[in-house]
């Protein structure tokens, strides 16, 4: 994977808590601005094939609207079943009102 950073936004484009999908290299992300930071997680559920950005985002977590799994938004570890894995998350830049993020995994 590679480790430089790319435009996928601009932050002015982000509304609070309202999660965007974006595609880096074929990989699906779901940009999540909330609680003053911006976040990149993998867009699929670890548990059901579905973008967690369709989801509703609270308290730093987003959650899956199929089965209700939350992810937080910091490690992507799930905080309630039915999934149990984690999902990746990404190193986010923000470089004036560009969004940028790198697919080099956080964890």
């Amino acid at each position: 994977m590679s480790s430089d950073f790319v435009k996928v936004c601009a932050l002015s484009e982000l509304e609070d808590d309202t999660p965007r999908r974006v595609e880096l290299d074929s990989t699906p992300i779901s940009i999540v601005r909330t609680e003053g930071e911006v976040f990149a997680i993998y867009d699929i559920c670890s548990h059901a094939n579905v973008s967690l950005s369709e989801g509703e985002v609270e308290d730093c977590q987003i959650e899956c609207w199929l089965h209700g799994s939350s992810f937080d938004l910091r490690t992507g570890k799930p905080s309630g079943l039915p999934a149990t894995r984690p999902v990746p998350v990404y190193p986010v830049k923000i470089e004036g009102d560009d969004v940028l993020v790198s697919l080099t995994q956080e964890s």
